[in-house]
């Protein structure tokens, strides 16, 4: 009896690691200190000593129950930006610049070639986001999950100097909230997606004709990674007051999250017009359209606060920036709520 006969193929995890590096090394900064297969990733604080009070923001997160499409589909190799996306956009919600990324792959098996997949879309998803993939961890867990199958999960780290960050308290009743497109469903509601559509490989790879490509296409679009567009608009001259990404609990819960008490939403829903998946969702599922905005981004991935005066170069740098925006609504007196008419 050897570990192997029990279920973990350390050869495998060997060979994994030498097939991930080529993605790894694509997410290098100057600031990464030594390669992979260390014990801890180390990176280089050196540059951000010149800021006045420099501050780390953290952020974790996973790609949830969209993954099992992934398993289906047996494509893996976009679900690792959705990970890096779900925890780099809540960094830079805050104004920080994300630094350094780690990713955690828990799987049945370890069977390289998916692993290395699973890595090259961690590091599309840095790249995207101008950080560094310093390190990781892919464990092996027979007995526990299913061969064929995988957890991923991550945590980011960034900086940002504390007079720079996003201040609620700037927010007051007639600033301009911006909206910033979405590529899809992103990471949240899949559990209710799963629910609404049949699971099957046949049904996601199906042509589908209101989407204008099949289902399982559309469902797989990676979470868009705001990082470089916040950046634009900040460098641009606007100041961003308050800023909140869209991810479970829709419109309804993560809007208010970034106002200050006495402060609240109200948010035009013909101020944009909703993507296709979005409606196939709710009418195939007969949801009811508060339980949508409640769940889903609806088509609005990030969404600004913004003095009225700097609303158009607001949509106007991020149109530059290669991003869709939108005027979607505006800061009002009242409870800290999101108001959809």
């Amino acid at each position: 009896m050897d570990y192997k006969n029990a279920g973990v193929d350390i050869e495998a995890g060997y060979r994994s690691v030498e097939l991930m590096k080529q993605y790894v090394a694509k997410t290098a900064r100057s600031e990464v200190m030594g390669g992979i297969g260390g014990f801890a990733g180390a990176f280089s604080l050196g540059a951000i000593k010149n800021m006045e009070k420099p501050v780390l923001i953290s952020g974790t997160d996973g790609v949830g129950t969209k993954i099992k499409l992934a398993f289906l589909l047996d494509k893996h190799d976009t679900v690792g930006i959705d990970c890096v996306a779900m925890c780099v956009n809540d960094i830079a919600c805050v104004g920080a610049e994300p630094l350094f990324f780690l990713d955690y792959i828990a799987c049945g098996r370890n069977i390289p070639e998916k692993i290395a997949m699973i890595v090259k879309g961690v590091s599309e998803g840095c790249v995207q986001a101008g950080c560094a993939l310093v390190g990781g961890e892919t464990a092996e867990h027979p007995g526990l999950m299913p061969e064929e199958e995988y957890d991923l999960a991550g945590f980011a780290v960034g900086v940002v100097d504390e007079k720079d960050m996003t201040d609620p308290s700037c927010i007051g009743a007639g600033d301009v909230l911006v909206g910033i497109a979405s590529s899809g469903v992103h990471s949240n509601g899949f559990s209710l997606v799963r629910k609404v559509f049949t699971m099957n490989r046949d049904t996601l790879i199906r042509y589908n004709n209101e989407l204008g490509q099949p289902l399982g296409e559309a469902l797989l679009t990676p979470t868009k990674i705001y990082v470089k567009a916040l950046k634009a608009v900040r460098d641009g001259g606007v100041k961003i007051k308050g800023c909140s990404h869209i991810t479970g609990g829709g419109f309804y819960e993560n809007i208010p999250r970034m106002f200050p008490e006495g402060i609240g939403a109200r948010i035009k829903k013909d101020s944009y017009e909703v993507p296709a998946i979005f409606k196939l969702i709710q009418k195939t599922g007969g949801i009811d359209e508060h339980v949508m905005y409640n769940t889903y981004n609806m088509g609005i991935g990030m969404v600004l606060a913004v003095a009225p005066d700097e609303a158009d170069a607001c949509i106007k740098l991020l149109k530059e920036a290669g991003e869709n925006a939108y005027i979607i609504g505006e800061t009002v007196s009242g409870a800290k709520e999101a108001v959809l008419c």
